[in-house]
């Protein structure tokens, strides 16, 4: 409702001022806020469901009957990653409620970048279920897979923190925090690497605990087994972040170059070498990734990046270590630039690879959505309608396990 209400007003209801169309995205201002509340449901209330599934098997004495099915294990571990799945789908509807009531509005969702965001929130859940069962396995108790389970999400705000202020290698392997990984898909691109390493954790960390919960077997034999499959697990994230495959899948083409530059830089076989004399403070550094690199890396066939700035903010650097200057490597020649926008720094790779700039061709501008409404329906949706249907939900699920028990008791 936030949403819609800042949309609105964006859009020039009530007769105010209304900003430019082309600004007006339905991805950046409905889809990614609306749906941003289950990223705060997978850190904060989503890691508890998944331990208690998992821990109160070893408090209540129900692992020990598992152990003791004829099924294997690992089936009984799967079933549960299954069913916190389908649990997690259950909450979507919620947010799937809310996009049909901006459709319903006359609002615009561009179908393809509406999927991949939902995507990510998919992954992230699954992300979420495999690191709270690892938890809520290796702990001694519900209450310390808890504290577990907030010191890795602790531990991945802090890796994103140093990793804006540092850079280089730590910003590579933040790029697959939860929170960072999930902005890659709100952004509008689907990236292969993403998905690779998100499902990768996540089946890692049910495989650990079903390892570990299998108390019948030597304790020795059960901490190999864990770092065997921790090991097979970073093994595949470092080789799924070399994957470069990603798809554009945003209506505006935010992640890509107009499609004649793109087919140019295809057709460069050299590698391009980037040497950056920017902090990783400075917002320059932000416009070049988001505006050029990040572009590059989808396109070309190999960008090597270097961060040579040695502070964070640049305002230490001797003036003697080119603070500011961007150095370009392409076939044997090296220019260097201060300009970090899309066009001078497309124009010196070209010189460099020793090519006249491909023709543009004339680019349908991004139109924008603009709408100037406010939602009535959904406070009835969420307020009314949405919490009535939980409870008569819950009740028609509950009624079945209430009528056996008022039967036992009857009998007993």
């Amino acid at each position: 409702m936030t949403s819609v209400n800042l949309y609105a007003e964006a859009s020039g209801v009530g007769g105010g001022p209304s900003a430019l169309a082309q600004g007006l995205n339905p991805l950046e201002g409905i889809v990614v806020p609306t749906l941003g509340a289950y990223d705060l449901a997978a850190t904060l209330l989503f890691p508890f469901v998944v331990i208690r599934l998992v821990a109160s098997d070893k408090e209540t004495g129900a692992l020990a009957l598992m152990l003791q099915s004829p099924a294997k294990f690992w089936v009984s571990i799967a079933a549960k990653g299954i069913a916190l799945s389908f649990a997690w789908l259950v909450a979507g509807i919620a947010g799937m409620a809310a996009l049909l009531l901006w459709r319903g509005m006359g609002g615009h969702l561009y179908a393809v970048e509406t999927l991949t965001v939902i995507l990510g929130h998919l992954l992230r859940g699954l992300l979420t279920i495999g690191i709270a069962a690892a938890a809520g396995a290796l702990a001694a108790s519900a209450a310390s897979a808890a504290i577990i389970a907030l010191t890795v999400t602790l531990g991945t705000w802090a890796l994103d923190y140093v990793a804006a202020a540092r850079g280089g290698p730590i910003a590579a392997v933040a790029a697959y925090t939860p929170s960072a990984a999930l902005r890659v898909f709100e952004h509008g691109e689907l990236r292969v690497a993403t998905v690779l390493v998100l499902l990768s954790l996540a089946v890692g960390g049910l495989v650990v605990a079903t390892i570990w919960l299998e108390q019948g077997r030597q304790i020795a034999r059960r901490v190999s087994g864990v770092a065997i499959v921790v090991v097979l697990v970073g093994v595949a994230c470092v080789l799924s972040s070399t994957i470069r495959s990603s798809r554009d899948v945003s209506e505006d083409r935010r992640n890509s170059f107009p499609p004649a530059d793109e087919a140019a830089l295809r057709s460069i076989g050299a590698p391009l070498r980037v040497i950056v004399y920017l902090s990783a403070e400075d917002p320059r550094l932000t416009d070049l990734e988001r505006g050029v690199l990040a572009k590059l890396r989808r396109v070309m066939s190999r960008v090597d990046v270097v961060y040579a700035a040695q502070s964070r903010s640049g305002l230490f650097e001797r003036p003697n270590e080119h603070y500011g200057e961007v150095y370009y490597e392409l076939g044997g020649r090296r220019v260097m630039l201060r300009s970090t926008t899309e066009p001078i720094v497309l124009e010196t790779i070209y010189q460099l690879a020793g090519r006249q700039p491909p023709t543009a061709a004339a680019d349908v501008p991004y139109p924008g959505y603009p709408l100037a409404a406010r939602s009535t329906l959904a406070p009835w949706v969420f307020f009314v309608i949405w919490p009535v249907a939980v409870i008569v939900s819950w009740w028609l699920i509950a009624r079945p396990k209430l009528s056996r028990l008022r039967a036992f008791g009857e009998l007993s």
